[in-house]
């Protein structure tokens, strides 16, 4: 049987890769590449994916946002997570969303395409030290409107920005910052941000 992937990475070089280097393995076939989060569901569609790599930080949408539409579109399709930053609360998202698996890039090849057929054969899998972190790290503290002002937050921006580009008050978004800072145990909201960022809750 010959796996068919799909592969989510913004950076062409560590795309080509990967493409190049699981391409190798007599059961695997690469048969769609995407540069940006926006192009998942579609090219997953066209070619009918058993399985998706996609990475987490893509241009437009994340990995992470795009997953649960994904699994949505194309429930026979597994997904796995590939991420630079081992963030626990990255992973327990991932998992939410019906991921298959959630692997750190640093790893060999070999063990991606390993992964790979363990995740066609119904299998989760996730690195021992990280899944442990993210038990020790516990679940999101914030509502998804606290994390979306945090987000909105994070470059610096007043709170009159944030409250134009989320169609908010601005008395909405200071209780909104206000209890984000008291959850994350901060001193104001830039250091809320960049903790709950950090911890992989953006």
């Amino acid at each position: 049987m010959t796996v068919r992937v799909l592969i989510a990475e913004d950076q062409g070089m560590m795309r080509d890769a990967l493409a190049l280097l699981l391409g190798l393995e007599d059961d695997l076939e690469i048969v769609a590449q995407v540069p940006t989060g926006a192009e998942i569901v579609a090219a997953a569609l066209e070619h009918a994916p058993d399985v998706a790599l996609l990475d987490i930080e893509l241009p437009g949408r994340s990995g992470l946002e795009v997953l649960p539409e994904l699994r949505a579109a194309l429930p026979g399709c597994a997904v796995l997570v590939l991420t630079t930053f081992a963030r626990p609360g990255y992973l327990r998202r991932a998992m939410e969303a019906g991921a298959a698996g959630f692997l750190v890039k640093d790893g060999p090849v070999e063990e991606l395409a390993v992964a790979i057929r363990r995740a066609v054969a119904g299998e989760r899998i996730v690195d021992p030290a990280l899944a442990a972190a993210a038990l020790h790290a516990g679940p999101s503290p914030l509502t998804d409107r606290e994390r979306d002002v945090l987000a909105a937050a994070l470059d610096g921006a007043t709170i009159a920005d944030v409250a134009a580009r989320l169609h908010l008050s601005e008395s909405t978004v200071r209780n909104h910052l206000s209890s984000a800072i008291g959850k994350t145990h901060t001193r104001n909201r830039i250091e809320a941000a960049q903790l709950a960022r950090h911890n992989g809750w953006l």
